[in-house]
């Protein structure tokens, strides 16, 4: 059997960026092209060879109006930009739709949730896309547009089956809208993954609910008056444990009606057996975390981090956007960036930001994987870290990119190395050396982002980065030294 790295990659020759929607709908409406957002999955499928007859990308990063997040008389509307971290990040999500904070919080590393969006967790239609359950629990329709209209879908309609939309060809998604969770609302997400970080789903599942109001004296716990429980990566598609919501419905959600609940839920699944877990253990784990979420809406325990460390450095997480960013590339077309503060035209050829880079002379951001899960080509990309491998070379017009070979430039003590290097270089944390530019180059961001961040702050703005050596503690202990010598400044 031929494994997916022996395929030839598909190769696409041209990358189109609209600078208004108009624009951006006439291009997909084309046979041939494909729509690109975070590209974060795309990309890897098209280096997997998984996309035939593609002649072009329609990259919408530089679309005005579909990268903001509002609430309008209890709906809030969820822009096709809007990336995981804008949506971690933002005050009001956290208040009326915490069970989406919480999902996209899960999914893969900071440097990934700067580019990779919610939308595309949508279109790319895994039934382990943790941001799916989520929204179902949270009822969203998706909103969808052409050059022959408008339509709304909503959510348990849009997935027909395994990597299959209802979207038809010309179509973009615009937005997802969902109601807000008002007074008496509940919600919580919970994922089991095999490690801590950059984990896909074994289960994952979503919960809200709406609490009657409790007796004044608290004597009677409150009962439950509307409730909805959506279930992922144990069916072709994620889907609503409708039955399991019947029998919570109108009770107090005591422990043995909880259990009853559970073994409900895992009752109702047949999940299969695969790399990441067998069907026994995901149908075991059905029913276990149905109870402790239950539990959770129970006793209100969804905790929501205040302040996540996101690798904007001091942006504002994002992306310029308007007439001024409008492109046509072609593989000899010229890619114009200001790279470590030099400027630099680069053919855009065929590959990603770190193959145009690496042509470019800067050799220091390291390919490890080529899909998103080392951590070694990160970059600043107008300030925000990213993944290089995940990024298309023409998405680079027009930006400031900084890469491991221009950090120096961005500290203020002026020498030949930025402190974070120094102190790499004075605490061993340089090993073998190939997954150290990652390192530093995110490392520097989360000090530009926060001065003096603690240590679960660190390793929670490292968790991108994955060092072959093991040499962990090394590196944590170069990164609070780096903080130290900017309070002692």
């Amino acid at each position: 059997m031929t494994h997916h790295v022996q395929l030839p990659s598909t190769v696409v020759d041209r990358v189109l960026t609209p600078a208004t929607l108009d624009d951006a709908l006439a291009a997909v409406s084309r046979p041939g092209t494909r729509p690109i957002a975070g590209g974060t999955d795309l990309l890897i499928e098209l280096a997997r060879g998984e996309h035939d007859g593609l002649d072009a990308l329609v990259d919408l990063t530089r679309v005005p109006g579909l990268d903001v997040v509002v609430e309008r008389d209890g709906t809030i509307t969820i822009g096709a930009l809007v990336t995981h971290n804008r949506i971690v990040a933002d005050p009001m999500l956290r208040r009326l739709a915490a069970p989406l904070v919480q999902a996209c919080r899960e999914v893969g590393s900071p440097q990934l949730r700067n580019r990779a969006t919610v939308a595309g967790n949508l279109v790319t239609a895994s039934p382990a896309n943790d941001t799916i359950s989520a929204l179902l629990a949270l009822e969203a329709t998706v909103e969808v547009a052409s050059v022959e209209g408008r339509r709304r879908i909503p959510l348990g309609d849009f997935h027909p089956g395994i990597r299959r939309t209802a979207l038809r060809p010309g179509e973009l998604v615009t937005a997802v809208s969902f109601p807000a969770l008002g007074d008496g609302w509940r919600g919580l997400f919970l994922k089991l993954g095999l490690r801590r970080a950059q984990a896909i789903s074994v289960v994952h599942l979503a919960a809200t609910a709406r609490f009657e109001a409790p007796a004044p004296d608290r004597s009677v716990p409150p009962t439950v008056a509307e409730v909805r429980l959506a279930i992922g990566s144990v069916a072709p598609v994620v889907t609503r444990a409708t039955e399991v919501e019947d029998l919570v419905r109108g009770t107090t959600l005591d422990e043995d009606l909880i259990d009853s609940a559970a073994e409900l839920a895992a009752a109702g699944v047949q999940p299969i057996d695969d790399v990441r877990a067998t069907a026994a253990y995901r149908k075991r784990l059905v029913g276990e975390m149905t109870a402790r979420v239950l539990r959770g809406l129970r006793d209100d325990a969804g905790v929501v981090d205040d302040d996540p460390v996101v690798l904007w450095g001091a942006g504002d997480g994002r992306w310029p956007t308007g007439t001024d960013h409008g492109a046509d590339h072609r593989v000899d077309t010229p890619v114009r960036a200001t790279v470590d503060g030099e400027a630099i035209a680069e053919p855009m050829g065929h590959g990603t930001l770190l193959d145009w880079l690496r042509r470019a002379g800067r050799t220091g951001t390291k390919e490890g994987c080529a899909e998103g899960e080392c951590g070694s080509c990160t970059i600043r990309l107008d300030g925000q870290a990213v993944l290089s491998c995940l990024v298309p070379a023409a998405r680079a017009e027009g930006t400031r990119i900084t890469t491991v070979e221009g950090l120096a430039a961005l500290d203020r003590t002026g020498g030949p190395l930025h402190r974070l290097q120094q102190t790499f270089v004075e605490a061993g944390a340089v090993q073998c050396g190939y997954c150290i530019p990652g390192f530093l180059v995110a490392g520097a961001t989360l000090l530009d982002e926060r001065p003096r961040p603690t240590e679960p702050e660190v390793v929670d703005g490292l968790a991108g980065n994955l060092c072959r050596c093991t040499g962990y503690y090394k590196i944590i202990e170069a990164m609070l030294a780096a903080a130290d010598e900017e309070t002692e400044r």
